[in-house]
């Protein structure tokens, strides 16, 4: 039988991306995706849905803003934060399915 060849992935990408996948290794940030993927929200929003004070929410955030993740867009007074990284949707859908189905 013979083995699957894997893509030779340099070690910059692969540290990029356990990187970015650590950022994702918290309950709190798990939640605020699930809520980004189904819309805008303000990090009060989000703060409140999660039980955790808008500081920790906005540190969250500032993390996964870091990794691409998400973007932010000013509005008045308000700052609404949305999913700029297609590729959480798929990540999300495994995390969810294994996870979350019952």
């Amino acid at each position: 039988m013979k083995l699957k060849e894997t893509p030779d992935y340099n070690g910059p990408a692969l540290e990029e991306a356990a990187e970015c996948l650590k950022v994702l290794a918290h309950p709190a940030r798990i939640r605020i995706v699930q809520m980004l993927l189904r819309g805008r929200y303000t990090v009060g929003e989000l703060a409140e849905d999660c039980g955790i004070p808008s500081n920790v929410a906005s540190e969250h955030l500032r993390l996964m803003q870091r990794c691409g993740f998400f973007v932010s867009e000013r509005e008045g007074r308000s700052v609404y934060y949305s999913v700029a990284e297609p590729h959480l949707n798929k990540i999300m859908d495994c995390i969810e399915g294994r996870f979350f189905q019952s």
